[in-house]
C-alpha cells in the first residue's frame, strides 16, 4: 500500500491517518518510520482509523533536542492530544516499543488495548547485535557510512535492514522511506548518532515495578528468528504485565516482521483488537 495519499502533518510531526472508526496508533523504532505499518494499514483500513506517527528525525518528522525514550514518550502524549485521541489501540515495534511501554504507564487512560511487537525490553537497551552501531555512533562514523550508501541501494541488506528483513524485495524504496529522511543531510545524521547514543536502558529499568502493575489488555507478537530480540524477552513482558492475554510466535519471522509478514500479525491483531 502507498501511504502517501494519506500523509499529513501537524506541527513538526508526520503521519499518516486513514480510515474510521476506533483509533489504532502504530509506533515505529529508530531507522525506519510510519512506512512500516504501511501493510498492516492497508489490513485494517475498512475497519477502523489508521494513524501511523513518524517519530521526530524520522519520515517527515523534524528533529527535536530530546530524543530519549521518555522525551519519545511524550512525544506520543502530545500528538494524541493534538489530534484529540481519547483513547488509542497502541501498536509498536523495536525502539518505538520501548517508548510505548513507558507511554502505557505515565498515561494509562490514553489506552484501549496494547500491542507489543519485537522490541526493546527492560535492560537489553541496546540488544548485544546493535551495539557495534551504537558504538559507530558514538563516534561520529555511523552516519558518513549511512550516507555513503543513500545511492547505493544494493548496500542495505548489508546493514541492520538486511538482518531486520527475511527478504528486502526492494531495497531502493526502504532507502526512500528509512534512510534518506535521516541521513540525507548532514544535520540528520549527526542527530541521529545522538539519538542512538540517548537511549538509555535505565529509563525501561526504571518503569518495570509500574509495568508489574499494568492491566491494560496486552498482545505479545513476536518473531522467532529476530537477532536483536529473542523470544526470552517476548516471555519476560509475559512474565511482568498483568495485562498480557496472548503470546504469539510468527515462525521465522524477524524485526520488521510487520512489515514484510502483516498477514500473519493481522489476525491476532484482529482479534486482539475485537476483544
Amino acid at each position: 500500500m502507498n501511504l502517501s495519499a494519506y500523509e499529513k502533518t501537524i506541527g513538526d510531526l508526520g503521519y499518516v491517518d486513514v480510515g474510521e472508526g476506533a483509533a489504532t496508533l502504530f509506533v515505529h523504532g529508530v531507522g525506519t518510520g510510519s512506512h512500516l505499518w504501511r501493510n498492516v494499514i492497508a489490513g485494517l483500513k475498512d475497519e477502523r482509523r489508521c494513524i501511523a506517527l513518524d517519530l521526530p528525525l524520522h519520515g517527515r518528522s523534524r528533529a527535536r533536542d530530546d530524543l530519549s525514550l521518555p522525551a519519545l514518550a511524550e512525544v506520543l502524549e502530545e500528538f494524541c492530544a493534538r489530534l484529540g485521541l481519547d483513547q488509542v489501540d497502541l501498536v509498536a515495534n523495536d525502539t518505538g516499543g520501548a517508548v510505548a511501554q513507558i507511554f502505557a504507564v505515565r498515561h494509562t487512560g490514553r489506552l484501549r488495548t496494547l500491542t507489543l511487537t519485537n522490541c526493546d525490553v527492560h535492560d537489553d537497551l541496546p540488544p548485544e547485535a546493535f551495539k557495534p552501531t551504537v558504538e559507530l555512533a558514538a563516534r561520529g562514523e555511523l552516519a558518513p557510512l549511512a550516507a555513503a550508501a543513500l545511492d547505493r541501494p544494493e548496500l542495505i541488506a548489508a546493514t541492520v535492514y538486511g538482518q531486520g528483513y527475511q527478504r528486502i524485495e526492494d531495497p531502493g524504496a526502504l532507502v526512500e522511506a528509512y534512510m534518506r529522511p535521516i541521513f540525507g543531510t548532514p544535520e540528520g545524521g549527526r542527530a541521529f548518532e545522538r539519538m542512538l547514543v540517548a537511549l538509555d536502558a535505565k529509563d525501561l529499568i526504571a518503569i518495570a515495578a509500574e509495568l508489574a502493575a499494568l492491566t491494560v489488555p496486552t498482545l505479545v507478537a513476536w518473531g522467532t528468528d529476530d537477532v536483536f530480540f529473542g523470544l526470552d524477552r517476548a516471555r519476560w513482558l509475559r512474565d511482568t504485565i498483568p495485562g498480557v492475554e496472548e503470546v504469539v510466535e510468527i515462525e521465522g519471522g524477524r524485526l520488521f516482521f510487520p512489515d514484510e509478514r502483516a498477514a500473519d500479525l493481522l489476525p491476532h491483531l484482529r482479534r486482539h483488537l475485537a476483544g
